[in-house]
């Protein structure tokens, strides 16, 4: 009984170094997902999570496994300007990250909210399906890395799209309960979280006055220099890069046809303004794509 018991204790220990992550080196990059001012005061007791957010922190059964790999978080995957006392709490939050084969789906429609995501490495297209059951998907959305994924799921606790992966990818998971907690005691964090809600309204409404008011070229143009600029802003190159997107999707994303994309496309080449090769967009005339 007393070997069974040491075995027990052994198992549970390696199931828990499994699930979280320990402090050390690493290449992860969080870009700016939260960042709290390191004088925001702390809070004196501790965070309780309600019956109903430890029911939401129930992990549902997901139709496609995810690999679940131990990770150790750098400098690249925490706030920048954090106090060591808020960079534990942060480390503490993140229960592991996930690696997605390219195709696969993080989450669907339907399935519960119990955690926020940010990704890694690589990128995901966010779908949504009509709801009489056709088949009929509209891509909603295209995110990079440092983006976070399911805060839908704030609505009513389920996911109201899928999440699937363009790439090889890996994402963060951080417990809505934990993170619940987070921005009980630290009052930046709870701002972070209303910043990044507020911005994807703003990229909802721009999304829509694209879609009811450019022509088809405009559209691709504006896709092209929002990329472009995403990238820049995260320390990559924004006049190159792998367009992950496939070209029914960009069609999908932007409304128009397959056949559209790909003349819109060899038209910019012809006139100088890009070089496509494959996925692979090199933009030779920035302001040219602006006047379109």
């Amino acid at each position: 009984m007393k070997t069974q018991g040491r075995v027990t204790g052994r198992r549970r220990a390696a199931s828990s170094s499994r699930d979280v992550l320990p402090p050390g080196g690493g290449s992860h990059r969080w870009d700016n997902f939260l960042v709290p001012d390191q004088n925001e005061p702390k809070a004196s007791k501790p965070c309780k999570p309600s019956t109903k957010l430890q029911f939401l922190c129930r992990a549902p059964p997901r139709a496609t496994p995810l690999i679940v790999r131990p990770v150790h978080c750098g400098h690249y995957c925490l706030p920048q300007g954090l106090s060591s006392e808020d960079v534990d709490r942060l480390q503490k939050m993140i229960v592991n990250a996930r690696a997605l084969k390219r195709d696969k789906t993080l989450f669907r429609v339907g399935d519960t909210f119990d955690a926020l995501y940010t990704i890694r490495s690589g990128s995901i297209k966010t779908v949504v399906s009509t709801p009489n059951g056709n088949g009929r998907e509209q891509v909603m959305g295209l995110h990079l890395g440092g983006d976070a994924l399911g805060l839908e799921g704030f609505d009513n606790g389920r996911h109201a799209c899928h999440a699937i992966a363009l790439e090889d990818s890996s994402v963060c998971l951080i417990p809505y309960v934990h993170f619940e907690c987070a921005c009980r005691e630290t009052g930046a964090i709870q701002r972070r979280l209303l910043q990044l809600m507020s911005r994807e309204i703003v990229r909802k409404a721009t999304q829509t006055l694209m879609l009811g008011t450019l022509r088809a070229d405009e559209r691709v143009a504006a896709l092209l220099l929002d990329l472009s600029a995403r990238l820049t802003r995260r320390g990559y190159a924004g006049n190159e890069f792998n367009l992950r997107l496939k070209r029914d999707d960009m069609g999908n994303f932007l409304g128009i046809t397959l056949e559209t994309v790909n003349r819109t496309l060899s038209r910019f080449q012809a006139k100088g303004l890009i070089d496509a090769n494959g996925k692979l967009i090199q933009i030779l005339d920035f302001d040219g794509l602006r006047a379109i």
